[in-house]
């Protein structure tokens, strides 16, 4: 799909749609429990779907009617080999991986996209060595064997997903686990959300510095519960905002999120944005732009949209820290690097970031969403510093975090 847009502004009020962090968290934690939940998601995305694809094939039963997602828990588990069809989404592989070795069930994960070649180590080795086998052929990953109590270890710069998958896996088991995590940790607050999400289920965790204690433990998320509003995504409006002379709204984000991606209102503020945060909304407007310094290690999913804001920002901003952006869904530093570039932007492409040479208006041209979602949408905030079109090729790639995101964008330019 080809998305044309030309010239334009956008303005008005938007609504953030409902996190795909948190969604993903309390869906599995919801499924692992023994009572019916309710949960309101205002927004579904194709990374959600599979998600509860894959509850579903291991013996949940979740429906969707309208904004709520009911989930029955997870009862008789299927005898043979189920089938986990997890899409792009590698928050369900990673986050149900060591679950389905915890509930001894034989799983063949079916991968999509680029997430095949995307890397499990080493938690594959630390589920391994604890009882489980795993056999990966191309797109398709077979699991089986029973996940075993003890004692675990990885490491924090590498991903926080394995490190939640077994937070949520190991109150499963008959005895008492650890997991030792090594090193700096990166994107510590994803697993904050993990924290969250056991707690709102009643399941305790004993921290001390960077050990956890688990013991097990049922799982009892309350009957009805609501999934709080996506920084990730809203941060693209935030951003629109920010290079936009009358400026965006966005409501519905707590700015006491455990979220990472709230520090985009920082990161926006040092740039020179004007940034209104309360109770009614956040009121983002163009303020004057200055190019800044940052590191992408704790934020690295706001990078390809932050570009944007730097190539309105004058003088040179430099990206750091961002080299996990190379085995995302595309190389997203190549991937911003071209975009901008064919925009009509001044772009240096380091090997773990980015710089921009800012301050001055993009052309426009034909574009490629590199089968990227987040590259779409930062097109698309792009095409608001265009004098010409911008023709975004994969525009539908939006699909997997923001089904929406067309519609929205549609309605706050008219």
């Amino acid at each position: 799909m080809i998305k044309t847009i030309p010239p334009k502004q956008l303005h008005g009020s938007i609504r953030a749609k409902a996190s795909k962090s948190c969604a993903h968290r309390l869906l599995i934690c919801a499924a692992l429990g023994e009572d019916e939940v309710a949960i309101r998601c205002e927004g579904m995305n194709r990374d959600i779907e599979a998600t509860i694809a894959c509850l579903n094939a291991m013996g949940a039963d979740i429906s969707t009617q309208g904004s709520v997602i009911r989930v029955r828990p997870i009862g008789n588990r299927p005898a043979g080999e189920c089938t986990l069809p997890c899409g792009e989404s590698g928050s369900t592989l990673r986050f149900l991986l060591p679950v389905v070795g915890a509930l001894g069930l034989r799983g063949v994960f079916h991968m999509e996209g680029r997430l095949g070649e995307r890397p499990l180590a080493p938690l594959d080795a630390e589920l391994t060595r604890h009882g489980m086998v795993l056999l990966k052929e191309g797109s398709v990953l077979r699991c089986s064997g029973q996940l075993q109590p003890g004692d675990y270890t990885l490491p924090g710069n590498v991903s926080s997903q394995y490190i939640s998958g077994l937070l949520m896996a190991l109150p499963l088991l008959g005895r008492e686990s650890r997991l030792e995590i090594t090193g700096a940790i990166e994107s510590a607050a994803y697993i904050a959300l993990t924290e969250n999400a056991l707690a709102q289920s009643a399941v305790p965790l004993q921290k001390d510095g960077a050990v956890y204690t688990i013991r097990p433990s049922r799982f009892a998320l309350p009957p009805e519960t609501t999934v709080e509003g996506d920084w990730s995504n809203a941060a693209f409006w935030l951003c629109a905002g920010a290079i936009l002379d009358e400026g965006l709204t966005v409501t519905g984000l707590d700015l006491s999120s455990a979220q990472g991606d709230r520090e985009v209102l920082s990161v926006l503020r040092r740039f020179g944005a004007v940034v209104e945060a309360g109770e009614d909304g956040i009121f983002v407007r163009r303020g004057e732009l200055r190019g800044i310094s940052f590191s992408a290690a704790a934020i690295p999913d706001l990078v390809p949209v932050l570009s944007v804001v730097a190539c309105a920002a004058k003088g040179e901003s430099r990206i750091t820290d961002a080299s996990r952006l190379r085995i995302k869904e595309s190389d997203r530093l190549a991937a911003v690097h071209d975009l901008l570039s064919r925009l009509g932007a001044e772009v240096e492409e380091l090997a773990d970031g980015l710089v921009i040479h800012g301050g001055k208006p993009l052309t426009g041209g034909s574009v490629s969403a590199w089968g990227d979602h987040r590259i779409a949408m930062s097109a698309a905030v792009a095409a608001l510093l265009c004098q010409e079109d911008v023709h975004i090729d994969g525009a539908q790639n939006v699909s997997k975090s923001y089904s929406d995101f067309w519609c929205d964008y549609d309605t706050l330019s008219t």
